[in-house]
Formats: structure tokens, sequence, C-alpha cells
């Protein structure tokens, strides 16, 4: 049971925090407004909770559309759970939109333009509060909508992919892949999970879920920016299979030692940031960033809402005080021109542009855009046309119900960039502190990796994951063709599942004998004991020209699984579980969270103690919907 404290902020004004459920099922009720009588109004974030400034003798109203409000008279209570009741008299015959454009009171007298709503008309009519405010900020105005019957609250997107499938290294030979160092899917799924639901199967990326966790790896010798380890063991979900573990690490560089930094940081605060876990989340994660920076490092802020605009010029990190005033001063109204924002701020980039340094936008956005270059096609021609500045790009996702996933990873794979979604201050510490070098410096840009594999040892392999990151074979050598960028310290790691020669596998399906041509089998006369070998290019950071590594994995290097390799399936397990995967073979709960148990190692920020938990929740879930019987 979640315990919540009342904290004196003064004489008499105190914090009340606590839960909304619902009375029937006893489940966190989303977005519920929260009303005081001294004019203070906040939602429930994605767990039910809030949290109030208010006075003793004030009275809180609970408001969600299609429940019976609810009243209560703030007294000496430590902690208070509110339960609201649906009202099933109620009709949707009329729904109140609450607007945030910056209107004038005559502007909403009569019909209101359309335009002016353009946000609201996305899934947050369930979540407004109905009235019309003039005074508060960030509530401009309303609009009523007659005769709806429907008002649909999740406009979440996320780009749909199939699975990568088991493949003959007879017909090909060549796996080829770009290193994905985003982490957004996994903290996403995460979401879901804690909040009580399944998440839909596209938002499962399992690359994204393992690369979440770090995973010890020797240092990159000399010069090399990237270090590789490899490891062949038998799988946990099919005892006929073997799994080929490839990591890349790159160098550590000591925080004083990094380039000088340019950064801009690239805001929404359109309409949809208003909710307690997007644009006020946002502004504490940025502070956080900023108090990483040093004096040669500079900072300039870009906001977009109906219009793009600059908050603040270039300013040096000396000046903490005056870009953390700047960030706590942004308000949420409007709708979303992110096309527009992302030009200006490369064009800010660029005019402030250290050669030879970091030079980087940070975007932070729930990815909802509807002005300008909104399109997936037309974010990627902008972004494609943008990426060739040297400037990278870092996209910090928050938010939830119009979350917008599919664009935000769009943005980061073809920009150069990296990905994260920001849910709470955790994460925004694990971003900006913890993981700091890794999320906003690049020492290896175009990382792409090619597993050849010999088909005297290796009957079928199939990739897990990385299906939004395939490459032809002939793209490996091509530098024109990006790959991934790997930061300070960056681990990335892929899974291979092989079914060895003389396996049968029902994994792998059959076709009829050709009727018209003679099928001739390859002869497999090598003598190699080579069962793969691993290669991966890289440019530098300011270079155009990659360079190549590789490594031999031998056919008899089969070990028992390392502490992380063991871990890393059980991710890669619970993802296939989640996507109810059409190679999961024998993947269950019960392993897995025995395997993440045994395999927890350190962990000095629980980050593997909080998986096992999400995958237990995942299990209780899926029993519940009939998914799976143990």
């Amino acid at each position: 049971m979640v315990c919540f404290a009342i904290v004196a902020k003064g004489q008499n004004l105190i914090t009340i925090k606590g839960k909304v459920s619902d009375k029937d099922t006893k489940s966190a009720i989303v977005g519920v407004s929260v009303v005081s009588n001294n004019k203070k109004n906040v939602l429930t974030n994605e767990n039910g909770e809030f949290d109030i400034p208010s006075f003793k003798g004030d009275t809180l109203e609970f408001q969600y559309l299609g429940y019976v409000s609810v009243k209560y008279l703030v007294n000496d209570a430590k902690s208070i759970n509110i339960f609201l009741e649906k009202d099933n008299s109620q009709l949707l015959e009329e729904v109140a939109v609450t607007g945030y454009a910056k209107l004038n009171k005559e502007s909403v007298v009569g019909s209101a333009p359309p335009s002016q709503f353009t946000d609201l008309l996305q899934g947050r009519v369930a979540r407004m509060n109905v009235q019309t405010n003039y005074g508060t900020p960030g509530i401009r105005g309303s609009l009523t909508i007659r005769g709806v019957g429907r008002v649909e609250q999740n406009t979440e997107s996320y780009k749909g992919f199939e699975e990568n499938n088991f493949v003959s290294p007879i017909k090909e030979a060549l796996s080829t892949f770009a290193a994905d160092v985003d982490v957004a899917s996994y903290n996403n799924v995460k979401r879901f999970l804690n909040s009580g639901a399944l998440p839909p199967a596209d938002a499962v990326r399992i690359e994204e879920m393992i690369n979440y966790f770090q995973y010890e790896m020797p240092t990159p010798e000399g010069n090399n920016p990237v270090a590789i380890k490899t490891e062949l063991s038998p799988s946990p979900w099919n005892d006929k299979h073997q799994l080929l573990r490839i990591s890349l690490k790159a160098k550590d560089i000591p925080k004083d030692n990094l380039p000088a930094s340019n950064f801009v940081f690239l805001i929404d605060v359109s309409g949809s940031m208003y909710d307690t876990n997007k644009l006020p989340l946002v502004k504490s994660s940025l502070k956080l960033l900023v108090d990483q920076l040093r004096d040669k490092d500079k900072v300039a802020i870009v906001t977009y809402a109906g219009n793009a605009q600059i908050k603040l010029e270039s300013t040096t990190g000396d000046q903490k005080m005056k870009i953390k005033e700047i960030i706590d001063g942004l308000e949420a109204g409007g709708s979303t021109a992110g096309g527009d924002g992302l030009k200006m701020a490369y064009n800010l980039a660029r005019q402030n542009f250290f050669k030879n340094g970091n030079n980087r936008i940070v975007m932070a956005t729930d990815g909802d855009f509807n002005v300008g270059a909104s399109s997936d096609a037309d974010m990627e021609k902008l972004i494609e046309r943008e990426r060739e500045s040297g400037v990278n790009i870092s996209i910090l996702g928050y938010g939830m119900g119009n979350y917008k996933d599919s664009k935000l990873e769009l943005l980061a794979n073809k920009g150069r960039g990296n990905y994260a979604y920001i849910n709470d201050i955790s994460e925004a510490r694990k971003a900006m502190i913890s993981e700091f070098g890794g999320t906003m410096f690049t020492v290896a840009k175009d990382v792409k990796i090619q597993v050849e594999f010999n088909p005297k040892y290796v009957q079928y392999y199939r990739l897990v994951g990385y299906e939004n990151r395939l490459m032809a074979a002939e793209d490996f050598n091509n530098d024109k063709k990006i790959g991934g960028d790997m930061g300070v310290g960056h681990v990335v790691t892929a899974i291979y599942d092989i079914i060895p020669v003389g396996v049968k596998s029902e994994e792998v399906g059959s076709v009829d004998p050709l009727k018209y041509q003679e099928a001739k089998p390859k002869n497999i006369s090598n003598s190699s004991l080579e069962l793969a070998t691993v290669k991966f290019r890289y440019k530098d950071p300011n270079g155009d020209k990659s360079k190549l590594q590789e490594q031999i994995v031998l056919h008899n290097d089969l070990k028992t699984m390392s502490e992380d390799f063991n871990f890393a399936t059980a991710v890669a397990e619970l993802g296939m579980l989640l996507r109810n995967s059409a190679y999961k073979q024998q993947a269950n709960f019960d392993s897995l969270i025995k395997r993440a148990k045994q395999s927890k190692g350190t962990d000095d920020e629980g980050y593997r103690a909080e998986f096992i938990k999400i995958a237990e929740n995942a299990k209780a879930l899926m029993k519940s919907n009939d998914l799976v019987k143990n």
C-alpha cells in the first residue's frame, strides 16, 4: 500500500498528496482534475497520484468525465485515497473541451475557430476540467461540442514491424544492421506494466529493452573508440539452439576531458504538454542537465507551440541561474509547430557551432506535431537534410495518451541521434546525470555491424530485434549510408538465435520440391572451425571515412552464459512474450524471472531489481488475460 505524507509549506499551507481510483475496480484513474477553492488545479499522473498545495479548511473537488464528482474537506489527514464512482446516468450528449490557446475573452464568444483547439480534439477531452477561466495560467478558454457520442482518449502511435525470421546462411550469408543505442521502448513498456496494462506489441522493441541496461565490457585499447566482445552459449528458451551475443562498448572519457558543448534545448510548449508528467517534468529534467554544464559549454533555448521562437540566445554554462529562470518561466499553450521548431534549433546550433566540439539539439516533446512539417515523411526529409551539418540530436519523449513514439523514433534513427522516454524524475536523472556522457557526447558515429555465418555449422540464424535498423549487405561498406551513434561509455548488445546444423526445428518451415527445375544442394566444403565472422564499422565523430574491425567466433567456443548474457536473455525473453512472438519457442515467465534474479549482480541503481518486478507484473497481467498458463 502506498502511503502519502502531508508536507508543511508554511504556517497553514500544506501539500496534499494522494491517489484517485475507480470505486469498483480499484484501478488508478489517470487525468482526474483536482480543483481547490484556492484556484489551484492539478491532474493525477499515470499512477492516479497527485499533490496539490492547500490550506486547512479548503475544499478539493475531484472531476473526471463519466464519474460522479467528489468533494473533500482538507483537514489534518496525512494521507488521502479518493474513490470515484461511475455515473451511468450521464450520456455524452454534450462534451466541454477546455482550450489551451491564448485567447481573448471575445474570441470564445460564439463559434471559436477550430484551429485554436487542435490539440484538444486528440483524446484529451476526458481529462479536461470543464470550465471557462481566463485567469488561470494555461487554461485560456473553452469550447462546447454537441452531439458527441464517443470521445477517443488514446491516440498514441507506434510504427508496426514484422519480426525477423530464421534465415539460412546458404541463402543469406550476411546479416547487417545499424547499432541502436535508443532505450525508449523499455521505459515505455515499464510505464504500461506499472499502470496495470499490457503494452501494444509494436511498442516492444527488444533491442531497446536489452540496451537499457549496462553490461561489463573491456575498455577499448589504444586509440580505438570501440571494443567488441562475443559470447556463444546454449539457448535458455530452446536447449537445441544456441545464442550468440555481440556487444560493443564505446570508450569512457572523464567529464572534464569532454569537448565543449553547444546545446540547443528544443522544448515543446504546446497545449498537449500541459499535464504534470509533461512540461513540468521537462523543466525538472533539463535543469538536471544544466547542472552538468561547464563554463566552456553553451546553451540556447527554442520553444514551439503555435510558432517557434528563441527564448534564450546561446549562453555560457556559468550562467546556470539565468538558464534555469528561462526554463522555469515556460508555460504550455497552443498548437504544435514541431517542424518550424526543428528548423530554428538547427539554425541556432549552426550559428554557434563548435569546431571539433559537441553540437547537439536536445528535443523534449510528446511528439504530437500538428502544424507545419508534421507527417513522418516531412519530418524524415527535414532531419535528413540537417544531419550532415555536424549537429546531433537527442530526443527525450514525455507523456502518455497522445504520445507519438513513431515520430520520435524516426527522428532519432534518421538524425544520427538517440531516443529515451522519460516518465519520472529517476529516469531523467539516469539520462541527464548517470549516463550524461553516453546520452550527450558521441565518440563513434555511423556504427554498423555485419555478421557472416558459416553454413558448415549454422543451419539457420535469427537476429532478435533490430527490425527497424536492418541494412542491405552492400550498405555496410558504403560510407554514405548512416548507422547508429555511440556515446561515451555506451554498450550496444545484439543477440542471434542459431539453429545448428543437424538440428530439426519446428521454428523453420518447409516448401515443396520444385517442379520445373532441380534444386541442387550447395556443397559446403570449407574446413574452417569458425562459426561466424563479426565485423563492425564506425567513423570518428568529425570524420567521413569509416574504419573496420572484426572478430572471429569459433564453433567450439560454446560456454556457460556469463552473468550479463544471462540477464540480457531474460530481458529478450520478456520482450518476446510481450509481443507474443512467433519465435518465442519455450519462453516462459518463471524461467526468465529466475535467471534475472540469479544474474542481478551488484545492481547499485536497482535497475535490474526493477526489471524483475515488471516481469512479475507482466506475468500477472498476461495470466489475468488468459495469455499464459503459468
